[in-house]
């Protein structure tokens, strides 16, 4: 009795250690928008303030755009953004942060910059997903634009959920479509809102249990409403569960030292892979491809 006595004075004082660590800490999430942030300012202003009228206590969240933005949509668009993106983490984690979220459904060089880095590198896609799994056996997402439904289809492959997510369909929308909203137009929130609930309301009726919205853009848009459904289905606000998903995840890596799997699936890069990617970033091809580009 006395040694197990002992046992929980030291778990006890061990757990308030912890504790104190973690209530007199903060928490700094360095959140990769890939909208431009000049631009989209009205936007961009309005999810900081979202986000960090959501957060923890001691939680800071730092908005990050991308210029030029990701605005020709497609897969040559991403790639580039995606580079871009774990550029930007790398000198995250170099200036302290504790988690980089992408936020950016698409979730382009997700495993990249999970590899690159040794903080925790949440994306906005997966985790929503994911999550939405939990409410639902059929998964609908509502897009932007067409152009990535082949992208969720294969996102949902990667992410182990392609028998779940059986419809996509896209709103077929630019990003300042939904700049009025953002900037107090309640008519122009009632006409996104009207649009984006046409456009799941038939993936509702076809057997659809749970709505993603497959974008920070319209998430925000949906977020404002408390308990929105379309017909049955619950909608998911992705901005939200991303933000908790990347507290959660730096709770417990402090808590008890959770990490991404270090072996095949995403090994630490050498400093000299992150070394020679950063200067492709920053300087671009070093040496011609042909000699008469010289």
């Amino acid at each position: 009795m006395a040694t197990i006595k002992a046992l929980n004075s030291r778990f006890d004082e061990s757990k308030t250690t912890r504790d104190n660590e973690q209530d007199e800490g903060t928490m700094r999430i360095f959140w990769q928008s890939f909208i431009d942030a000049t631009a989209s300012a009205t936007y961009m202003h309005k999810l900081s303030d979202y986000l960090n009228g959501i957060a923890e206590p001691g939680t800071t969240v730092e908005v990050f755009g991308i210029s030029p933005p990701d605005r020709h949509f497609g897969r040559l668009a991403e790639f580039r953004c995606a580079a871009i993106a774990i550029d930007n983490g790398l000198e995250a984690e170099k200036r302290g942060y504790d988690a980089v979220v992408l936020g950016h459904f698409q979730d382009p060089g997700l495993f990249e910059l999970k590899s690159a880095v040794s903080i925790p590198v949440i994306g906005a896609g997966e985790v929503s997903m994911h999550y939405a799994a939990r409410f639902g056996r059929r998964l609908a997402l509502v897009t932007l634009d067409d152009v990535f439904q082949t992208w969720h289809y294969e996102q949902a492959d990667l992410y182990g959920l392609g028998d779940r997510v059986k419809h996509v369909v896209g709103m077929n929308c630019a990003p300042s479509d939904f700049s009025a909203a953002f900037a107090g137009d309640d008519e122009a929130r009632k006409r996104m809102l009207a649009a984006f609930s046409a456009c799941a309301e038939p993936l509702v009726r076809d057997g659809a249990d749970v709505v993603v919205p497959a974008g920070i853009l319209p998430g925000l848009l949906v977020g404002g409403e408390y308990g929105f459904k379309v017909l049955h289905a619950p909608v998911v606000n992705p901005a939200a569960v991303t933000l908790k998903s990347a507290e959660m995840d730096v709770r417990l890596r402090k808590l008890n030292g959770m990490d991404v799997s270090r072996g095949p699936f995403c090994s630490l890069a050498t400093s000299e892979a992150v070394k020679d990617f950063r200067s492709f970033v920053a300087h671009g091809r070093q040496t011609p491809l042909f000699s008469d580009d010289v």
